[in-house]
């Protein structure tokens, strides 16, 4: 009689594994894939938020463009973009090369740069809104008494943004600092040694050789940054609890704005759309991303 062979070592090892994915595939695909599908194609249509649906094609997107408020707030988007990611590679960098020093008290340091982070954003939104007050808050004071005029912070179109970017710096800068942190501890000590005996100054050697091997951890935080930046939760709750998009607008960042269309007018159609064209923006800076850097590999010279 002949006898009949199991599955292979290989196929089992293939079953084990497709066994392991399948509850996050599932996930996946239930959590999120169905909701991207149901939000690509909600922006077709007009939605009442009453179960009433109908079918208007591309009218939703032709609104957008014609829509100034959704173009103030792409504008506004877009400054936010450009400003934010550079300044927190730029401070991440920084205050993980001052933290790596052999310097006192340096775990209470790391801490108290991280600190900012882990508190929740409506607590911090709370409080930097109360420290601004218009000419009562503590830095109107302070600044009053260094000779400065007290100023609208939060109140006037030409500071607004400004200072809402000044926040999300100092809230974010610990959580870069942290993962350059991390890309600088895998860097071998040989190589500054060896820059140090050839006599290389300590630009040479941050260019040559600190740069060059943080390059994955450049593009880490370049990405993770870009995409916080457009559809980060740090946007949104700045803006809802310190300025609801205001003074005319100034603040109204492409995520506040959609929110606003679909929870406050429901437009849920038109906030799909937006939503959408949201997602594309943040697959085109992406893919700019990717290539303007070779996927983690660019050159700095």
């Amino acid at each position: 009689m002949p006898r009949h062979r199991g599955m292979s070592r290989k196929h089992r090892e293939w079953l084990a594994a497709a066994l392991f994915l399948l509850p996050d595939v599932i996930g996946l695909i239930v959590f999120l894939g169905i909701p991207m599908v149901l939000s690509l194609s909600l922006g077709f249509f007009e939605v009442d938020g009453f179960g009433t649906y109908a079918f208007v094609g591309f009218d939703n997107y032709q609104k957008m463009f014609n829509d100034p408020l959704f173009l103030k707030s792409l504008r506004v988007t877009l400054i936010y973009v450009v400003v934010l990611v550079p300044a927190l590679y730029c401070t991440g960098l920084a205050l993980a090369l001052l933290l790596k020093q052999d310097l006192p008290f340096i775990g209470l340091l790391r801490g108290m740069f991280f600190l900012p982070h882990v508190i929740s954003l409506v607590v911090i939104g709370l409080l930097w809104k109360f420290m601004l007050i218009d000419r009562v808050g503590i830095v109107n004071k302070f600044l009053s008494r260094i000779g400065i005029d007290p100023q609208s912070w939060l109140g006037n179109p030409d500071y607004a943004l400004g200072t809402l970017l000044v926040i999300t710096v100092w809230f974010l800068m610990g959580y870069y600092m942290v993962l350059f942190l991390a890309g600088l501890q895998e860097i071998p000590t040989e190589y500054y040694d060896a820059a140090r005996i050839d006599g290389a100054r300590p630009w040479q050697t941050f260019r040559d050789i600190t740069l060059p091997l943080l390059k994955p951890t450049s593009f880490f935080v370049l990405l993770v940054s870009t995409v916080a930046a457009v559809a980060g939760a740090q946007g949104f709750d700045l803006v809802y609890i310190m300025t609801k998009g205001g003074p005319a607008n100034a603040t109204s960042v492409l995520i506040f704005y959609i929110y606003q269309q679909a929870f406050q007018f429901g437009h849920y159609g038109y906030a799909a759309a937006m939503a959408s064209f949201m997602v594309l923006m943040l697959l085109i800076l992406t893919g700019i991303l990717f290539v303007v850097t070779k996927g983690g590999r660019f050159d700095f010279d």
